[in-house]
């Protein structure tokens, strides 16, 4: 470092003249021919520092500036240094504040998965309401049987109706809007139950189909809508999560309903139940996205997850139907379903005849035990998806981890029901119920995640068109269980659910595949 003193310039120009002394606010004190000092630092960009001071002699008309030169060697670099360059990917895991509130760090595509969890807990908890409301409206309206019996199916004509419409809208306009649709179109229906049916039956029975239409399409767009926000390695615990929803809703509406009917009457059920879609949609509006793209809230480092195993994200203007249809693991999805939803709704509607007439239980305790499935079931099916997504994360193929997980959701209920005719104790039976209805709900990470597997821009369609054949199963297998009891016995219902499950066995391990089949 070299420091070197210059005189700059001298003058002694009459009109330059300074204060005699500057004013000392410290003191009151003058200190007479004090001279005019003040110095000012410079950088160039040369890397000198330069300090000049300008003095004067006291006599005012005469003065000299100096130059104070000190010089620190530096480099200015031309570009930034690789050390200190950042990687544009790497800005995207830069946290920016390390205060940000939990809620605001949560995945947003987890807020999504727990919106659509919540609203499948509404649909079941709309959806059996009926069941527990039936009773008391019946003997209020003096409806025979047959009659209940056209009531509790009017939901289903709509409910068929908007399967393959729902897929197929949601795949075209998105998720969102579909499943939003979906919730305040039931929750209304819900609610205008009650005074439908003090209108009259027909009215009550359009308006039960007007539910079917809404619920209709919330599978549909659920599946759409999880195929473009969740990623692979976690798409079996999502879907697993979300339908186990449908499962604790059944549970919450079973529990809830008498304790409502008991203190409020049976309307209030349906006030009370239907209220709640609207909750549902405000957060929905505010929190909910078609697709990662379209939300402007979403972190970069969350938008790159998402879109590591994506797919092409441009909206659907068609549906490609000769070549969707042409496909063998498409065939197999739908016979699947078809085989797996005949057991399943014959053993959740029959469940409280078999246990009143074969184990002797007395109503309350039929209803008490019609809970514990359902319990099982949403226990499993998250279990069922958490060892999907771990074993698929170790390496193991989508193929694989997709014909394991169904297996176990048709060959466990396939066993367990052969065990019944075996058994005499009543606690072993619901046992065995139980263990059934809990092996079935593996196919969550099974056939129910396989849409998403192999046409996910289309799984809207596909899942319409799978769960058209599962509802017709539940419609033919409720109805020919009555007609076989009426000719033979409880052991040759099962004998046809078990055989039936042992097609859909077969079925899916030949034709299903894990891989991407539409683009």
């Amino acid at each position: 470092m070299n420091t070197s003193r210059a005189l700059l310039y001298s003058f002694t120009d009459p009109t330059f003249r300074p204060l005699k002394s500057p004013p000392d606010i410290s003191s009151p004190k003058r200190r007479p021919r004090e001279g005019l000092n003040f110095r000012v630092r410079l950088h160039n960009h040369r890397g000198c520092v330069s300090r000049v001071s300008v003095r004067n002699s006291g006599r005012g008309e005469t003065g000299k500036v100096y130059a104070d030169v000190k010089s620190e060697p530096y480099e200015i670099l031309k570009s930034v240094p690789e050390s200190v360059k950042l990687e544009e990917d790497a800005l995207d895991d830069v946290v920016l504040d390390s205060t940000m509130p939990w809620w605001e760090e949560f995945p947003k595509r987890w807020v999504i998965v727990i919106l659509c969890f919540s609203a499948f807990l509404l649909c079941n908890m709309d959806r059996v309401n009926m069941s527990i409301a039936i009773l008391p409206m019946s003997a209020e309206n003096n409806w025979n049987p047959a009659t209940v019996g056209l009531i509790q199916s009017s939901f289903f004509w709509g409910y068929l109706l908007t399967q393959i419409a729902g897929g197929i809208w949601a795949d075209t306009v998105g998720g969102k809007k579909v499943l939003g649709f979906g919730v305040i179109w039931w929750s209304i229906a819900t609610i205008l139950t009650p005074v439908a049916a003090k209108v009259g039956l027909p009215f009550l029975l359009v308006v039960r189909a007007f539910m079917g239409i809404g619920e209709g399409v919330a599978m549909p767009a659920m599946n759409n809508i999880l195929s473009k926000w969740v990623p692979v390695s976690e798409r079996s615990r999502s879907l697993a999560f979300v339908y186990s929803g449908m499962y604790l809703g059944s549970v919450t509406g079973l529990a809830f309903s008498p304790f409502l009917i008991h203190e409020f009457g049976w309307p209030s059920v349906f006030y009370s139940f239907g209220s709640l879609g609207t909750v549902w949609f405000a957060a929905w509006l505010s929190k909910a996205h078609s697709s990662p793209l379209d939300d402007p809230q979403l972190r970069p480092a969350e938008k790159k997850l998402i879109f590591a195993n994506s797919f092409s994200k441009e909206p659907v203007e068609t549906i490609p139907w000769r070549l969707i249809l042409s496909k063998a693991p498409v065939w197999a999805l739908i016979v699947s379903h078809f085989c797996h939803n005949w057991g399943t709704f014959i053993l959740l509607t029959w469940m409280p005849t078999y246990y009143n007439q074969v184990l002797k239980f007395n109503l309350t305790e039929s209803g008490l035990f019609c809970v514990l499935p359902w319990l099982t079931m949403a226990f499993s099916a998250n279990l069922g998806g958490w060892i999907a997504d771990t074993l698929v994360s170790k390496g193991l193929s989508v193929t694989t981890v997709r014909k394991i997980m169904q297996s176990i959701g048709f060959l466990g209920p396939a066993f367990f029901l052969t065990q019944l005719s075996h058994i005499d104790s009543p606690a072993v039976a619901v046992l065995c119920m139980a263990c059934s209805q809990g092996t079935d709900a593996f196919s969550q990470s099974g056939l129910y995640s396989n849409h998403q597997d192999i046409a996910p821009r289309y799984s809207g369609v596909l899942l319409g068109l799978s769960n058209t054949a599962g509802v017709l199963a539940g419609v033919f297998g409720t109805a020919a269980t009555g007609y076989i009891l009426q000719h033979g016995s409880w052991d040759d219902v099962f004998k046809v659910s078990v055989g039936l499950y042992l097609v859909g066995t077969a079925v899916w391990n030949l034709f299903s595949t894990g891989e991407k089949i539409l683009d």
